[in-house]
């Protein structure tokens, strides 16, 4: 019987229901197809050895021109041997001191609102709290509780808008400019960008509590129709000039000090960015019985990654494409357009990813396919086991702690400084 093909997108198929309890290091081979040929390359290296050649790099090509692996190979050891092989792979790209790119950023999302539908923009302005815009605004209850898909699917629908203009680089808006709002029976609520605002207290998200500007009564009753109980729309106290001008104190919110020390974030759940691959939801999406889109993930950018068997996918959203499946978890330092990036945990998931995005229903994938290959338990083997999966990894931006950030916009390169040898290693 030939050694299993190392695992890339088209090798998890028909793997579905398959188990391992044991990982066995053995030979693995490599099939590729030579771009615009029919010339097939193979090259074998021992995954027991650390010092295992690196695999020959070609130029991207679809999964679909790779050889499949036999269908008996258990997710959970094809997990093992793609994150192997993406290790061996950073590796000699780090190595080779030529500065190729790793990757390219495919897309850049924004929420706005938490919970509710993104943005796809071109660029997106870096601020001390993340990309300019995403998650300043969030729903909550009559005790000033954010709302979020965990208990409120229906936020799925509601569909935000910005001015095109608000993604450049130092665009100041005016009171003429609006955060458009829609969702399915309701009429369209508009909400200026600049106006008075009041203040509410007692605002909280997971472990933080503040106060927020109240967006009014009109939104506060659009809002309480929708969910049919009492709602409000605030706005995160941010430091910004126009309000800094009136006298307004700010709020801050610090992200969790043992994962990142002395940054801030709004009203998002626990890290300003979210990396994860296009390359990891085409593996996914081999296995399910339904596939799923990329934003049952809601990331902030999806990366293209330039070489064979490199794909890739940030959560603030961005998203990255062209390499392993799941090589992000082994991103420690990385580099955007001179900003530096750094991976402070893989991103365990909540029940968002099982509700449908079009339509707010709850279900049970890709969260329980998950758990056979992306738990603790398989992905992290020495360390606790907090019962959770994982599919893409958080970030923190290093310029701004200085308010030195710049523009990331679609195409950008994407360099790999620093990672983990493997997945046993990433925080958590």
């Amino acid at each position: 019987m030939p050694p299993p093909p190392t695992a890339v997108s088209s090798c998890w198929r028909g793997t579905r229901r398959h188990r391992a309890k044991n990982l066995h290091p053995h030979p693995a081979a490599v099939s590729v197809k030579q771009p615009g040929s029919g010339v097939r390359f193979q090259q074998f290296s021992s995954l027991a050895s650390a010092a295992a050649p690196a695999l020959r790099v070609l130029r991207y090509q679809p999964a679909s021109t790779l050889y499949e692996s036999p269908s008996s190979t258990p997710p959970r050891q094809l997990q093992a041997m793609a994150m192997e092989k993406a290790a061996s792979f950073l590796s000699s790209l780090l190595g080779g001191g030529g500065g190729e790119p790793a990757a390219t950023v495919k897309s850049i999302f924004i929420y706005p609102i938490k919970s509710c539908r993104g943005l796809a923009v071109s660029q997106a302005p870096i601020t001390s709290t993340g990309f300019r815009w995403d998650r300043q605004w969030v729903v909550v209850n009559a005790k000033g509780r954010a709302y979020t898909q965990r208990v409120e699917p229906k936020l799925a629908l509601v569909q935000v808008e910005l001015p095109p203009e608000a993604f450049a680089e130092n665009w100041q808006p005016t009171p003429d400019d609006h955060l458009v709002i829609r969702a399915p029976g309701m009429d369209t609520l508009k909400i200026p960008l600049i106006t008075e605002h009041t203040t509410i207290d007692d605002v909280s998200v997971w472990e933080w509590s503040g106060s927020a500007y109240d967006e009014g009564a009109e939104a506060s009753e659009w809002f309480s129709t929708y969910f049919g109980k009492p709602s409000r729309l605030v706005r995160f106290k941010e430091g910004s000039d126009i309000y800094i001008s009136l006298g307004i104190a700010s709020e801050t919110r610090p992200t969790d000090p043992d994962y990142a020390q002395g940054y801030k974030i709004m009203f998002t759940d626990c890290f300003p960015f979210l990396i994860a691959s296009q390359g990891s939801l085409d593996a996914l999406n081999e296995i399910l019985k339904e596939p799923v889109p990329m934003n049952r993930f809601r990331p902030n950018c999806l990366l293209l990654v330039s070489f064979l068997l490199i794909k890739l996918v940030l959560f603030d959203s961005i998203l990255v494409d062209g390499c392993h499946p799941y090589s992000e978890d082994l991103w420690k330092t990385i580099k955007i357009n001179n900003l530096t990036f750094l991976g402070v945990k893989l991103c365990n998931r909540c029940k968002v990813p099982t509700i449908n995005q079009e339509d707010g229903v709850p279900g049970t994938e890709p969260t329980e396919t998950l758990q056979t290959f992306r738990s603790d338990q398989v992905l992290r083997p020495s360390h606790k086991n907090k019962r959770q999966v994982y599919f893409g990894q958080n970030l923190v931006c290093k310029e701004s702690l200085s308010g030195e950030g710049k523009v990331i916009k679609v195409g950008d390169p994407v360099y790999v400084v620093q990672a983990f040898a493997s997945s046993n290693e990433a925080p958590a």
